[in-house]
């Protein structure tokens, strides 16, 4: 009952929370505070290093999708956004405020687990306005590769669905990766306990390449899995199929463009920030997907959970 009396209305953090690291790709310190928000706000990141100028967490402010999903507005940047985004989204957060003083978010352990504890400190505060979802009503499909190489095609799809789930396969011909799939409901304690922890993961052969681009320069053994060609340089990992579960993560990270909760099930194969994101700016540009449905309400909760409840934010 806890569960749908929150689920039933939007939601934000009870008291502002903060943590400080450095860009995976700028290697730039940067200290995030998240701030509650009232209803109908959505997540909105603002940048206090440029005057508190404000970026809104949604498809039509991706600027690209090269290794991170970065967004932009009126010219400021906002970088690798994905993992944070993928908690907030999966822990049921509706209205926040990112507070940030640098263009790229920290990646910390390379996971989205710190954030999950951030959110866990924070608390969850019920608001007055019922949550709005988007219900997905006819599917919609993505692919992309040459057909007559089928090990080269990705694809992505969203179908109709009564609860948030998603399926993810990846297959990396490496001896450490392989073929890999997860599939989960979507919520708070599945997030926290079987994605959340799972950390980003890269290549060492291709670390000069990258960097020669500008990407990595914060990357080390702390912040990402590390292979090269024989295996894992910096084990052990946390679950045996954690590159799967990573690319679950990301990709909630980039569903949350969204902007709404969804009802659906999407599928992804070998698909990444590209497609995610692709997906998300056709079904929002095509109304016949999709429905907008409000949450059954719930009844009020028992004065004693309520005191209790109270007691412990």
């Amino acid at each position: 009952m806890l569960l749908r009396f929150f689920m039933a209305y939007q939601t934000t953090i009870e008291r502002p929370v903060e943590i400080q690291g450095i860009g995976l790709h700028t290697a730039v310190a940067c200290r995030v505070r998240l701030i509650p928000a009232p209803a109908d706000t959505g997540i909105v990141f603002r940048r206090v290093d440029l005057d508190n100028f404000e970026i809104e967490a949604h498809v039509r402010n991706v600027a690209r999708v090269s290794y991170a999903t970065s967004l932009m507005k009126k010219g400021v940047l906002l970088s690798t956004t994905e993992h944070l985004l993928a908690a907030l989204y999966s822990c049921g957060v509706d209205n926040i405020y990112v507070e940030l003083d640098a263009l790229e978010l920290p990646i910390l352990d390379g996971s989205s687990q710190p954030f999950v504890a951030m959110l866990f400190e924070a608390g969850l505060r019920k608001l007055r306005r019922r949550r709005r979802y988007l219900k997905i009503v006819r599917p919609l499909e993505i692919e992309d590769g040459d057909p007559g190489k089928p090990e080269q095609v990705r694809r992505i799809g969203i179908y109709p669905a009564e609860e948030f789930r998603v399926r993810c396969l990846i297959d990396y011909p490496h001896s450490a990766i392989g073929r890999e799939e997860i599939e989960l409901a979507v919520n708070r304690s599945t997030f926290s306990h079987l994605l959340a922890p799972a950390r980003t993961f890269g290549f060492l052969e291709d670390e000069p390449r990258l960097r020669a681009v500008g990407l990595i320069r914060g990357v080390s053994y702390q912040n990402a899995i590390v292979l090269n060609r024989e295996g894992i340089v910096n084990g052990p990992l946390r679950f045996p199929d954690e590159f799967g579960r990573h690319k679950a993560l990301d990709l909630i990270g980039d569903l949350a463009l969204v902007g709404r909760p969804l009802k659906a099930l999407v599928v992804a194969h070998k698909a990444g920030h590209a497609l995610h994101t692709q997906l998300v700016t056709r079904l929002l540009a095509d109304p016949s997907l999709w429905t907008e449905t409000c949450a059954e309400a719930a009844p009020e909760l028992p004065l004693g959970l309520r005191t209790a409840l109270q007691a412990s934010n």
